[in-house]
């Protein structure tokens, strides 16, 4: 895999030709400053500021086409630092407009700005010089920037997460509620997103209210849309909790006032969920593979769709390593001399996509029956056994080959494939 990856440089740094114009840009909110460079390093004209809007992008193309006719260049390669997402429309433009756009490593800029000028100075205009060199010396990598389907999704799957986040901060708000003015509330119901749940704390959800109104009012209330699952003795019981309450008794008014904007915006945030699921699932039925990959046992929607939302249109890509160094998932050693360092992930990837397939593997080491058996070998076998966690970001390549290869190939799951003839046979000498 080292030589695949150094072949890869060696490419990156041969397209790199006497007649092609490196352009580095320092990207920022509202202005972002450009400068070019030849295949040597060697400065090419004047600097380019120019601002976020549709003058300053046709401003900075002028500007690189008129360095290229002047410098006799065929070509333009255009790289900047991903940090943010103010570089999207300018990467939009910058591919309408035909001309090549690549992305370094932040962590490359940062270590490797003091070699300019042997200085910790650190500006716009530099920043634009260190990411040219990047670039000319073939450290650089083309982005993936999703389309179609894909671009759906992930604006889809990432707005989803957000909603997720509120709709979880409001039941927290709900059970601090409960806490102050009805902490007996979920001895009577345990889960009170349930619907007679909901129409009690619609209509009297004060303990005063309920004690007022009586079992039998209460009941009646419930029969409206609830036929089945509540009945007299639950009523009985939450009247009888609401009379021995020792919740607060002052601010009722506004008590009651907070509570209803509170189930508001639990309703909202619901709906909105709801809604975003279901335009994620019909994109998902017109991509070809998803069907395969959803036949994982303990794989659902929203984790092939936030898979595909982070890594784009897996035909993109020749194998699965890459998708685990896109996730920042890939090993990296620490040692020198006699000394052997620990060895971990690097990291250097997507935070989302990790953590999405962390959390989906979870669940699969204890009831996909492959993953678990996988599982237990990793962490019981007698040379080199894994640590819990380590085997859980094993597994977490695992899954991403595991979907690579059902995805692209749009074959069905089998569990005989997961563990492999090889794996299978050191397991049975192990047990």
């Amino acid at each position: 895999m080292k030589y695949k990856l150094k072949q890869k440089q060696i490419q990156r740094i041969t397209q790199i030709t006497d007649s092609t114009l490196v352009v580095g840009a320092d990207i920022a909110k509202k202005i972002h400053v450009a400068r070019a460079v030849d295949f040597r390093g060697i400065e090419l004209g004047k600097d380019c500021t120019f601002h976020n809007d549709a003058s300053g992008l046709t401003k900075l193309a002028t500007w690189m086409k008129e360095l290229k006719q002047t410098h006799a260049k065929t070509e333009i390669v255009f790289g900047i630092e991903p940090t943010g997402h103010y570089w999207f429309p300018l990467a939009a433009y910058l591919k309408e407009q035909g001309i090549k756009i690549v992305v370094v490593n932040p962590h490359h800029v940062n270590k490797s700005k003091e070699l300019e000028d042997n200085s910790q100075t650190k500006s716009d205009y530099k920043d634009a010089k260190v990411i040219a060199d990047l670039i000319r010396n073939g450290k650089y990598s083309e982005p993936n920037l999703p389309t179609k389907e894909y671009a759906d999704l992930r604006i889809l799957m990432n707005l989803r997460e957000k909603m997720s986040v509120s709709l979880t901060q409001v039941k927290g708000r709900i059970v601090n509620w409960f806490d102050r003015f009805f902490p007996e509330y979920t001895s009577v119901f345990k889960v009170w997103e349930g619907k007679a749940s909901l129409m009690t704390l619609r209509a009297f959800p004060l303990p005063a209210e309920i004690r007022d109104k009586g079992a039998r009012t209460v009941l009646e209330h419930w029969k409206t849309e609830v036929k089945r699952g509540v009945g007299i003795k639950r009523a009985e019981k939450l009247v009888a909790t609401a009379a021995t309450s020792i919740g607060l008794t002052e601010g009722v008014e506004a008590a009651r006032m907070e509570l209803a904007v509170l189930l508001q915006q639990y309703d909202l945030f619901s709906e909105q969920l709801e809604t975003t699921m279901t335009k994620v699932q019909e994109i998902l039925e017109s991509i070809p593979g998803t069907a395969q990959m959803l036949s994982v046992p303990g794989v659902g929607v929203v984790t092939v769709a936030g898979f595909l939302a982070e890594v784009g249109d897996i035909h993109n890509y020749d194998h699965g390593q890459q998708i685990i160094r896109l996730a920042g998932l890939n090993l990296k050693e620490n040692s020198s001399g006699k000394r052997k360092g620990r060895t971990g992930i690097s990291k250097r990837g997507r935070s989302r996509l990790r953590a999405l397939l962390f959390r989906a593997v979870m669940p699969m080491v204890a009831k996909n029956p492959a993953f678990k058996a996988l599982h237990q070998y990793y962490t019981t076998r007698s040379q080199n056994p894994l640590k819990k966690k380590q085997s859980i970001i094993a597994l977490c390549g695992k899954l991403i080959r595991i979907l690579f290869t059902l995805g692209t190939q749009q074959k069905e799951y089998d569990a005989n494939d997961v563990i492999g003839p090889v794996r299978q046979a050191q397991m049975q000498v192990a047990a």
